[in-house]
């Protein structure tokens, strides 16, 4: 069983977040030809000032 991590910018609504899962479940399903059921997604929502560029913050 896969367990996908994505860890993205906090804000994106629902609909995006649920075919997100949608369309990675469904790309490693068919890569490992295994059934979707088995694929575990995990969305993780960060703030952007969590995160570095470039030596500078988000």
């Amino acid at each position: 069983m896969p367990i996908v991590e994505i860890t993205l910018f906090e804000g994106r609504s629902n609909e995006l977040k649920r075919k997100l899962i949608e369309e990675v479940s469904k790309c490693i399903a068919n890569t490992l030809e295994i059934p979707i059921e088995q694929v575990w997604v995990v969305l993780r929502e960060e703030p952007k000032e969590n995160f570095g560029f470039g030596g500078k913050v988000g």
